[in-house]
């Protein structure tokens, strides 16, 4: 029942924010803040799953320097835990088949996020390079999960190159975001519970080229998992205790 009064909630808010996003996108269509705001709105969602966020390193979200923002992508509640870390002047990279999704796909493209067909690696190349282009041309970040697909708490899975090649290409420094394990979350739960969000140091790719980039995404992927593992256990403590 609660799972049912839950789902409910979050289609009447979720048509609530395609609305007001359409109205938004008509007045100031792909405008540089229209994802984070949209975000804002979606992280509004976590009292109502029974989530407490907690947001840190917040510092390290460099509002006035464009850089890539990669995150551990490991379920559809990343779309109101993460998304409240989500800094102006930021825009993700997607899937494409996302745009299929009623309300969100069409939002999500509307606001002015990326679409990469991961299936045509040719097309997937030219999107990327494309948003290098963005973030050097228009001083705009973008936020990225390099896993490429949900871990489903499995941990942190493997690192796919993209986002590292973005940053490179773009000359720009990476900042990782790491979310506590979700995999425990479920709308049926009253209390769901502690998850930490926290954005860590930024990691420089200056002098970095093509040939530099799988150092680079070990060196990330070794912070974010060890980061992760500390965040893991101490977000099971703050649960217990909530």
């Amino acid at each position: 029942m609660l799972k049912l009064l839950r789902a409910l909630i979050l289609v009447l808010l979720a048509s609530g924010a395609f609305v007001v996003g359409v109205l938004m996108c008509v007045l100031r269509p792909f405008h540089r803040n229209n994802v984070h705001h949209v975000a804002s709105w979606f992280g509004l969602a976590n009292p109502l799953l029974g989530l407490k966020v907690i947001n840190r390193g917040r510092e390290n979200l460099l509002v006035d320097t464009p850089v890539v923002y990669v995150g551990n992508h490991q379920n559809s509640f990343d779309l109101v835990t993460q998304s409240t870390m989500v800094p102006p002047g930021t825009v993700s990279m997607g899937k494409k088949s996302l745009i299929w999704i009623p309300l969100f796909g069409q939002i999500y493209w509307l606001t002015g996020n990326i679409l990469i067909d991961r299936g045509n690696r040719s097309k997937a190349i030219s999107t990327i390079q494309g948003a290098a282009q963005k973030i050097r041309d228009k001083a705009l970040s973008v936020w990225i999960f390099p896993e490429g697909t949900r871990s489903r708490g499995q941990g942190l899975l493997p690192f796919k190159t993209g986002a590292f090649h973005t940053a490179i290409n773009a000359g720009v420094p990476i900042v990782p975001v790491v979310a506590s394990c979700q995999a425990g979350l479920c709308m049926n739960k009253r209390d769901n519970g502690v998850v930490i969000v926290e954005a860590l140091e930024p990691i420089s790719t200056e002098g970095l080229g093509r040939e530099d980039v799988r150092d680079l995404a070990q060196q990330v992927y070794d912070k974010m998992n060890q980061r992760l593992q500390e965040l893991n256990a101490e977000a099971q403590q703050l649960s217990a205790t909530h």
